[in-house]
């Protein structure tokens, strides 16, 4: 498949799904604040268990969803980033430059911002990753509504920004956000490794071994201690992108499958699953707290500076060039989208601040909201101001 159509694919279906999670954020806020929240946390506490001789996963359905579908998210963040390394945006040094410098500001210094805020509460400091996330279905969902008055090289810097930033993402899980650690469980998910590397190597291209081995995996990761999330992505660097004798490409036939049920299905499931904040006893003083401040500022804020001073200065240096046919109002555009952080944010936020465990589970989500929303009316806003009347060329 041409780069050109892959990429206007990948776009389509982020904006589209950037919309809808939009409306499952709404719908989840109007349920859990109206005579329905009951019925709205009780769904979300049903305990669903499966049980295979003496191994049983026995989780609430907020968790499955949280542990589980999002393992599917990030197979496919898994697969989409090998396909930018070998044969995409990621794969030439001189693409990477300004989305990889901005990137790297933008989770820096929301990261700083957090800190600062909260240096002084032990409990709290765990949350420091949380505004560091970029949502990527979000932001361009929130770029496409100006459709052809912004670049294609724009919204190439915004995607690959945003894939560098949920790599980063997923490495901070990976190090910071696991359990205890069973060595069993991760020598089972060792041998998993060792069997999915040496089909790649033998030239497998089934889909079909990849993800039974693949769901093996996934178990043992999820009684390793290590985020079972990240299974996903350690099956998606295994299943090959180029095959020897001419066949259809393993990687790109799932991620072609699995994009539009991550898309329309799992994204909005989780997001309407977490972003059902209680307004109950919400008062100004609840926004002003270091938790939820640190977060909306870190979002909205840090952000906006981390990605648009990072870029100013690689762009300075002549490290890298602007996008071709952008200005610098479109770049503060979108480094001030680039604080959406939603989905990624309250995934992280669920690893830092474990609902009904910490006392800052529901004030860390108040904090993505409105960061998030803010961001993205004054990004876009900016954005829309920064553009031509009539179609980039």
């Amino acid at each position: 498949m041409p780069l050109r159509s892959t990429f206007t694919r990948f776009f389509q279906l982020e904006a589209a799904s950037g919309l809808l999670l939009i409306a499952a954020a709404v719908l989840a806020l109007i349920v859990n604040n109206s005579p329905l929240s009951w019925l709205y946390n009780g769904l979300l506490e049903v305990p669903v268990a499966v049980q295979i001789g003496a191994l049983s996963i026995a989780k609430p359905l907020l968790l499955w969803i949280n542990d589980g579908l999002m393992a599917l998210f990030f197979l496919l963040i898994g697969l989409e980033v090998k396909r930018e390394l070998v044969e995409g945006h990621l794969s030439k040094p001189s693409q990477v430059v300004l989305p990889g410098a901005a990137a790297v500001g933008g989770m820096l210094v929301p990261a700083l911002i957090y800190w600062f805020l909260n240096r002084d509460n032990p409990a709290a400091i765990a949350g420091w990753a949380i505004p560091t996330a970029t949502d990527i279905a979000f932001a361009l969902g929130v770029l496409a509504l100006l459709g052809k008055r912004v670049p294609v090289s724009l919204k190439l810097f915004l995607m690959t920004l945003a894939i560098i930033d949920d790599l980063g993402a997923i490495i901070i899980i990976a190090l910071f956000y696991s359990g205890a650690l069973s060595t069993l469980s991760l020598m089972l998910a060792a041998a998993c490794l060792v069997a999915l590397i040496a089909m790649n190597r033998f030239g497998v291209v089934k889909l079909g071994p990849y993800l039974v081995v693949g769901l093996i995996l996934w178990v043992c990761v999820l009684k390793s201690g290590v985020h079972a999330t990240l299974a996903g992505v350690t099956l998606a660097l295994c299943i090959p992108l180029r095959t020897r004798n001419a066949e259809t490409s393993p990687l790109l036939t799932l991620e072609h499958a699995l994009h539009p049920w991550v898309a329309y299905g799992i994204l909005p499931l989780f997001a309407f699953a977490n972003a059902g904040v209680s307004l109950a006893g919400v008062t100004l003083e609840s926004f002003t707290h270091a938790v939820p401040l640190g977060i909306a500022v870190g979002l909205l804020v840090g952000k906006t500076i981390g990605v648009f001073g990072l870029t100013w200065i690689a762009i300075k240096l002549g490290l890298a060039a602007l996008p071709a046919g952008a200005n610098w109002g479109q770049i503060l555009g979108v480094a001030i989208l680039c604080g959406i952080g939603f989905t990624m944010s309250l995934f992280v936020g669920s690893l830092a601040f474990v609902p009904g465990a910490s006392e800052y589970a529901g004030m860390d989500r108040m904090g993505i909201l409105t960061g998030s929303i803010l961001a993205a009316i004054i990004g876009y806003t900016i954005t829309a101001l920064s553009s031509p009347k009539q179609p980039a060329s």
